[in-house]
């Protein structure tokens, strides 16, 4: 699997309706998009747009069994995001302690 640009899987997990179908899916497997909106308050096309999206962003595979189209979640782009979060966490980790280090720094030059 490719990388992929973390402002897409946001972007997709930025809606309420689609962190639950995330939810739903990771908790209770394959599904249809039917019963996605049997259990949601909201209508099977919009279940079907919001499926779509989480497509796009790698959070959701399809496959065709016969006449119906079961979702699955596939979290390997989840990783991907929290590897992202990780990596900027770290960025700030240095900075702030570098920001620390020469206050500090500072103090001891204000008591000389």
């Amino acid at each position: 699997m490719s990388a992929r640009d973390p402002n897409q899987i946001f972007s997709a997990l930025a809606d309420e309706t689609r962190r639950e179908v995330v939810r739903r899916l990771s908790e209770g497997g394959e599904t249809t998009a039917s019963r996605l909106a049997d259990e949601l308050p909201v209508t099977r096309q919009a279940i079907a747009k919001h499926l779509a999206a989480l497509e796009e962003a790698g959070l959701v595979a399809s496959a065709r069994v016969g006449r119906e189209t079961l979702y699955r979640f596939t979290p390997g782009p989840l990783s991907e995001a929290v590897s992202w979060i990780a990596n900027v966490g770290g960025d700030w980790d240095g900075r702030l302690s570098r920001l620390r280090k020469h206050l500090e720094g500072r103090k001891g030059d204000s008591a000389r």
